[in-house]
């Protein structure tokens, strides 16, 4: 089933997320429709429990679509010709570091509609996170999913890509984020607006 996205203003994108457990009530359900709703007309790469209005420690990504379409040349142009992608549910990650440097991509946002942001993000991250079975690990990541990877933790943890705004370009962009909250935006997709 897709869900609604959640729409910038409402509380829940704002809350703390807490660990999935094991007898999480229809855990299963809510991935799959997670995966239903990030997929419908190609809307994204990722998507977090909060933009479904869920508190949880969950997410899904799938980057191995994007670099299964790269050619080489352009793996080599972006930085990102060690990513293989990735395609999976994501359970109560944890960043254990950040290495690599730092590099600026322009980011958008599923909660976000036609708002695009530049953020610096650190090139490689190692995780500690579990799968829908519950089994732990600890991985390396690096590129496009590395990137995607933090995007989708920063709503786990209350953030958005607008916080990484400096406060004049973020008083630039207060009309839009304005109507946002007010559900003033058109989306591809269906959206929950408010509280």
């Amino acid at each position: 089933m897709i869900l609604p996205i959640v729409a910038y203003g409402h509380p829940v994108l704002r809350e703390p997320t807490v660990e999935v457990k094991p007898d999480q009530p229809g855990l299963q359900t809510l991935i799959a429709n997670m995966w239903e709703t990030m997929y419908q007309k190609g809307i994204g790469l990722g998507l977090a429990a909060p933009q479904v209005n869920q508190s949880l420690r969950l997410l899904v990504l799938d980057t191995q679509q994007v670099m299964e379409r790269m050619t080489e040349e352009e793996k080599v142009e972006s930085g990102w010709q060690d990513d293989p992608g990735l395609k999976a549910a994501i359970l109560n990650p944890t960043i254990l570091s950040m290495t690599g440097g730092e590099g600026v991509e322009e980011e958008g946002c599923l909660s976000l509609p036609k708002i695009r942001v530049d953020v610096a993000r650190p090139l490689e991250i190692r995780l500690s996170f579990q799968d829908e079975q519950f089994n732990t690990y600890e991985k390396t990541f690096v590129g496009l999913t590395a990137r995607a990877l933090q995007h989708e933790i920063d709503h786990l943890e209350a953030k958005l890509i607008v916080d990484y705004l400096s406060p004049l370009k973020r008083k630039l962009m207060q009309r839009k984020l304005q109507d946002i909250v007010k559900g003033k935006v058109s989306a591809e997709y269906r959206m929950l607006f408010g509280s």
